[in-house]
């Protein structure tokens, strides 16, 4: 499930940012004045800036749900592994007791041949 999401999330994404990069500026519609009739498009004379918003907004929100919803999923994931410096409540004769005791046991050869 968590992968889906993420999965979602990098595809709301990245069609949020195809959908700003094809909206035309306030001042592209200078031209359309001018003769520059676009009747015959798909979104009609309108133009297809109020669609286009329309999704984008509609993304946006989607897109901040899923980063709330990801973020609440992450939070509470079991699957957490402990570090070394989770539990900090040990002291440190503790810490140097434990590395004696782990310590693997050094072989040591009279050899002349270095190593």
């Amino acid at each position: 499930m968590y992968q889906t999401l993420l999965l979602g999330y990098a595809i709301i994404a990245i069609v949020i940012v195809f959908l700003i990069l094809i909206q035309q500026g306030k001042g592209a519609d200078a031209g359309a004045s001018f003769g520059g009739g676009a009747s015959g498009t798909i979104f009609g004379s309108v133009g297809s800036g109020n669609f286009l918003s329309k999704m984008t907004a509609l993304l946006a929100t989607a897109f901040f749900v899923m980063s709330i919803v990801i973020g609440n999923v992450n939070s509470h994931r079991n699957n957490v592994k402990q570090g070394k410096f989770d539990d900090l409540s040990a002291t440190a004769e503790q810490i140097q007791q434990q590395q004696k005791i782990d310590a693997p046991a050094v072989e040591t050869k009279n050899s002349d041949i270095p190593q």
